[in-house]
């Protein structure tokens, strides 16, 4: 019988849910995709419980439509400006007297580096393992069957402040869901956008959401570094509302129908006519003039970004270069402007047509919205975890939501 992976994407302007089918076929069927508007939600963190309980059973309810069974199984993702990052070091002495090494003394090992950053506040989303070392041995990818007296670890840990992720989890409990596992955004993205090779050679993922950025860095395969930046579209929607005098409303229709990233291949005599966009304001403003507010925004997070790679080493040095994603990547120019700002060879970020199935076309013809990405990346974790019967990195939360929950 397939089991179903249902991906929860719940951003500051809209809810994208992804349905996937596991069943024989060596990659997910996807079965259900949809869009909604969010409310409630500011920067990734829950700021209104009602608004955004009533937004997202409003998409269970669809999902519950297509497949039932697909709300007992929610990857949600995780991507407020709360997250922390940080690396850390596990060492346990090897158990058997012929100092084999097997799964229970790495086991032993990871739990000992995440039991040396445990905070009472704070929840552990992920443990990622960086590398081994056997005696003394650096960069040993898997230490199974070696001999050695004395492992350590290296994990990349990744946590966020409990009271939110119990927040997040209660919306979807009270909407019907069941939560199996919680993705932290860069995480859930980069499994979606991003290919072996790009990791392999160095590469930085940039997802422009509407309240936030996030960021994660690869390199020989392993994350390096995240982040998730405190500014988004939302931003640029606000500095063409001040720069125009127009509404927020208005603002972002002119965006999402006229918006362009780079100011210089604008002419001069192109003209927009604020009455188009809102009956109260009238009068005309170049599109030069327009698009060079939205050239300072972008060029602004590009800088932070650049600031993250400065942080580690990485600026201008990453061979596989930019890959961009989000709601925020489909303004026209971006991609020059990328270019241009990072010294990196830049491009949008697609989905791999070889790592789902589709279920009809109407679904397949959806993936290429790059709105979506986080939410197929949630399926695909989750598809992950079950291939790997791994234990679900929802368990932990799991159990604090259960204590708290009547």
């Amino acid at each position: 019988m397939a089991r179903l992976i249902t991906g929860l994407d719940i951003g500051t302007a809209s809810i994208k849910v992804a349905v996937a089918e596991i069943g024989k076929e060596e990659k997910p069927k996807l079965i259900f995709l949809s869009k909604q508007i969010s409310a409630g939600m500011r920067k990734g963190t829950v700021t209104q419980f009602d608004e955004v309980e009533k937004c997202v059973s409003s998409a269970l309810l669809k999902v519950k439509g297509v497949a039932k069974g697909a709300l007992k199984n929610i990857f949600l993702n995780v991507g407020g400006i709360k997250s922390r990052t940080q690396v850390s070091k596990g060492v346990v002495v090897v158990s058997r007297a012929d100092s084999e090494i097997y799964q229970d003394d790495i086991d032993r090992a990871i739990k000992t580096s995440k039991d040396s950053i445990a905070s009472h506040n704070r929840t552990i989303i992920h443990a990622i393992t960086r590398s081994f070392i056997v005696d003394g041995m650096p960069n040993i990818e898997d230490p199974i069957g070696l001999s050695g007296n004395r492992l350590e670890v290296e994990s990349y840990i990744i946590d966020y402040l409990a009271q939110d992720l119990r927040s997040l989890g209660k919306v979807a409990d009270k909407a019907g869901g069941v939560v199996g596992g919680l993705v932290y955004n860069p995480v859930a993205t980069s499994r979606s956008v991003l290919n072996k090779n790009q990791k392999d050679l160095g590469v930085v993922m940039i997802d422009i959401g509407f309240g936030t950025t996030g960021v994660a860095v690869f390199e020989e395969g392993k994350m390096l570094h995240s982040a998730v930046l405190p500014v988004g579209s939302a931003n640029i929607t606000n500095d063409l509302a001040i720069g125009l005098k127009i509404p927020i409303e208005a603002a972002e229709a002119m965006k999402l129908s006229s918006g362009y990233a780079v100011s210089k291949d604008i002419s001069i005599k192109e003209k927009l006519d604020l009455k188009k966009f809102d009956v109260g304001s009238s009068g005309m403003v170049t599109k030069k003039f327009f698009s060079e507010i939205i050239e300072v925004r972008l060029a602004e997070i590009f800088e932070l970004v650049n600031n993250e790679l400065k942080a580690i080493g990485k600026e201008k040095n990453l061979p596989a270069g930019v890959i961009l994603s989000g709601g925020g990547s489909k303004m026209p120019g971006i991609v020059e402007l990328a270019k241009r700002e990072l010294r990196l060879p830049v491009q949008l970020g697609m989905l791999a047509p070889e790592a789902v199935s589709f279920a009809n076309k109407e679904i397949e013809e959806k993936v290429e919205d790059p709105e979506y990405i986080t939410s197929l990346g949630l399926v695909l974790q989750g598809y992950d975890d079950m291939m790997e019967q791994k234990p679900r990195m929802g368990n932990a939360f799991s159990r604090i939501l259960n204590y708290f929950l009547p």
